[in-house]
C-alpha cells in the first residue's frame, strides 16, 4: 500500500495546481487516491466522490489500471475523453521494485487552450484521413471542416471563424445562398465541439408539412392524434438531446411554430403532443437560411425575438461566384469523389472548361458544379472533360461568351483573379502578389497591362 503520507492532498495540490496538467493518483487495485482540481474542474466531478473509485468507471479510455498491472509508461498518448482529444502521459509508481500505483497528466494550459488544441487535433486527423466520422453510428455526422475546400481568402476566415466558435455553445445561424454548403459548416461545428460524440441531428424545416412538424419537432404521446404510432414517437430535440440540432432553412417555419421554438430555446425543455408533461433536453442550436430574415421581420413573417435567440454568432457562407479561385480545387475534389465512387477514370478539365467554369455564374454554386461534373463524367468518353461533355444548358447559356479566343478567356480570368486579390488586400499589391503565388514585379506588370489601379 502506499502510505497516507504520500497522499497529503495539500502536499499534492502545492505540486500539481500550479503546473498545467490535469493530474490523478491510482494505487495498485487501480483506485483513485488523488485527483487535482484541474481535472475534476474537465471532468465536471467533485473531488470528495471520486476517491476511492475505480479509475476506469470515471475516466473513458483511461489505460491507468493497465499500466499498475504492465509497469510500463505511457507517454503522449492521443485519449479520447468527454468528446475530445487529450495527450496523456502515464507512469506508473515504483518501490522496491514493486509497481504501488501509477500517476497520470493529461495536459492542457487552461480550458481554453485544451480545446483549441483539440479542434487542431481533429482538423489534423481529418485532413490525413485518420479520423472518419461516418464511422460514428451515433454522431450523424459524414462531413468534417476538411471537406469545406478553398484556399480563398473568404473560405480561410470562414473556417478560422469555424473552429473560433466550435468549442462554445452558442447557438449559430449560418447564411448564404443555396448549395453553399451550409450542412457541412454545421457538421464541422458539431464535429469540432465537446458534443461530436453525442448525436448530430439535421432537420429541414421547408420540408416538413405545417401540420406535422410540432409533432415532428417534439415527438408525440401515444392516442395523441388520429394515425399515432403505438408508443409515440421521440422528437428530433430528444434525439439532439446532448448533441446538435441542426434547423436548416429556418426561415421557412411557420410563425405557429415559431412561438413554440422560441420557447423551447429560452426554457430548455420540449412537450410532446398529447402530453401533460414537458422534457428537458440539452441542445445546441445550429440553424441556416438563405432568406432575407431582416426584412421578413419587417413584415411580420419571422419573430424578431426568435431572431436574436439563433443569431447569437453569424457565419456568412460566399456564394461561389465570388471566390471562383477555389473552383479548380473544388473540380479536382469533385472528380476524385466522383470517378471512385462509379470507377471510372476521369482526371481533369480542358482549359477551356475551366476558364467557362470561372465565368459562369453559378446559381445553385456548388451543388450545382458537383451536378454538372457528375453528369460530365457520365458522358465523357475520354480521361479528361471536354465542351462538348458539358451539359447543353451551360453551353447555350456561354455561347455568346464561346466566341472568344482561349488567349482571351485566359487574360479575362486572369484580370478577375488579380482585381479580387488586390480588393481582398486593401490594394495592397505586394499581399496580392504572394496571395496569388507569382513574383511583385509579375502584378506590377500585370496591374499596368489591365489597367486595374489608376
Amino acid at each position: 500500500m502506499i502510505s497516507e503520507q504520500f497522499f497529503n492532498h495539500q502536499l499534492l495540490d502545492i505540486v500539481f495546481e500550479s503546473a498545467n496538467y490535469g493530474t490523478v493518483i491510482v494505487d495498485r487495485n487501480g483506485k483513485i487516491q488523488y485527483m487535482s482540481n484541474q481535472y475534476c474542474e474537465f471532468l465536471e466531478v467533485n473531488r470528495e466522490d471520486v476517491i476511492g473509485e475505480y479509475v476506469a468507471n470515471l475516466i473513458e479510455n483511461t489505460r491507468m489500471h493497465l499500466v499498475v498491472q504492465t509497469g510500463q509508461s505511457e507517454m503522449a498518448d492521443l485519449q479520447f475523453l468527454r468528446g475530445s482529444f487529450v495527450i496523456a502521459n502515464r507512469i506508473p509508481i515504483i518501490e522496491n521494485k514493486e509497481i504501488i500505483g501509477a500517476i497520470g497528466t493529461i495536459l492542457f494550459r487552461d480550458l481554453h487552450d485544451w480545446k483549441e488544441m483539440n479542434n487542431n487535433i481533429k482538423e489534423l486527423l481529418a485532413r490525413n484521413n485518420l479520423y472518419h466520422p461516418e464511422d460514428e453510428p451515433t454522431s450523424g455526422i459524414n462531413y468534417t471542416i476538411h471537406d469545406l475546400k478553398g484556399n480563398s481568402n473568404a473560405i480561410i476566415e470562414l473556417k478560422e471563424r469555424i473552429k473560433r466558435v466550435a468549442e462554445g455553445d452558442i447557438s449559430i445561424l449560418v447564411r448564404g445562398e443555396s448549395g453553399t454548403g451550409k450542412e457541412i459548416i454545421a457538421q464541422s461545428i458539431h464535429q469540432l465541439s465537446s458534443r461530436s460524440q453525442k448525436p448530430f441531428v439535421s432537420v429541414n424545416c421547408g420540408a416538413i408539412p405545417e401540420p406535422l412538424i410540432e409533432s415532428e419537432l417534439f415527438g408525440y404521446e401515444e392516442g395523441a392524434f388520429t394515425g399515432a404510432k403505438k408508443g409515440g414517437k421521440i422528437g428530433k430535440f430528444q434525439l439532439a438531446d446532448g448533441g446538435t440540432l441542426f434547423l436548416d432553412e429556418i426561415g421557412d417555419m411557420p410563425q405557429r411554430m415559431q412561438v413554440k421554438m422560441l420557447r423551447v430555446l429560452q426554457e430548455g425543455e420540449v412537450e410532446p403532443v398529447g402530453s401533460l408533461q414537458s422534457q428537458k433536453v440539452d441542445v445546441r442550436i445550429v440553424a441556416a437560411t438563405n432568406r432575407p430574415l431582416e426584412r421578413m421581420i419587417e413584415n411580420r413573417e419571422f419573430r424578431e425575438d426568435l431572431f436574436y435567440r439563433i443569431n447569437a454568432v453569424q457565419l456568412m457562407v460566399p456564394p461561389l461566384r465570388d471566390r471562383t479561385e477555389d473552383i479548380p480545387i473544388l473540380v479536382q475534389h469533385f472528380l476524385e469523389k466522383i470517378t471512385s465512387r462509379i470507377g471510372k477514370r476521369v482526371q481533369c478539365v480542358q482549359e477551356d472548361v475551366l476558364a467557362l467554369f470561372q465565368r459562369y455564374n453559378w446559381p445553385g454554386n456548388i451543388r450545382e458544379l458537383e451536378n454538372i461534373l457528375n453528369a460530365s463524367v457520365h458522358l465523357s468518353s475520354d480521361s479528361l472533360i471536354e465542351m462538348t461533355d458539358l451539359p447543353d444548358y451551360l453551353t447555350k447559356e456561354t455561347r455568346g461568351i464561346q466566341k472568344k479566343t482561349l488567349k482571351e478567356i485566359v487574360e479575362e480570368t486572369e484580370k478577375k483573379a488579380i482585381e479580387r486579390a488586390l480588393k481582398n488586400c486593401q490594394y495592397d499589391r505586394n499581399k496580392a502578389a504572394m496571395m496569388l503565388g507569382i513574383g511583385n514585379s509579375t502584378i506590377y506588370e500585370k496591374i499596368k497591362k489591365y489597367q486595374l489601379i489608376e
